[in-house]
């Protein structure tokens, strides 16, 4: 049975931005007390498993997708999880910013995959 290509590119990108986030954002929290430097060498290590996954999965979707679709698929992965990541783990309020965030982009999601 093939997996649809939605779930292959939607569930690659899902765990490629997981990385992303803690390659990112991770080092803000442990490892502040570190160089610059250090913080730069272990998310570039994090960020490696970013790419092992995130370039698949734009090939797998660029073959129904296009491009702008992808890049619109990723940043609303990248909220969803960016969200809960900034709050749980970070400690961040909430905002309801977020909120707002979150309905400009259903509208993105609408113009780019209406067609």
């Amino acid at each position: 049975m093939q997996i649809p290509v939605i779930v292959q590119t939607a569930g690659l990108l899902i765990l490629s931005n997981v990385f992303m986030t803690v390659a990112w954002y991770g080092h803000l929290k442990n490892l502040s007390s570190k160089a610059w430097w250090v913080a730069a060498i272990v998310s570039w290590g994090i960020a490696l498993f970013e790419y092992m996954l995130q370039v698949p999965a734009n090939r797998i979707g660029y073959t129904h997708y296009s491009l702008a679709q992808l890049k619109i698929m990723q940043e609303v992965i990248t909220l969803s999880l960016f969200v809960p990541f900034a709050m749980l783990y970070m400690k961040e309020p909430f905002k309801l910013d977020y909120v707002w965030a979150g309905l400009c982009l259903v509208g993105a999601v609408y113009f780019i995959f209406r067609s």
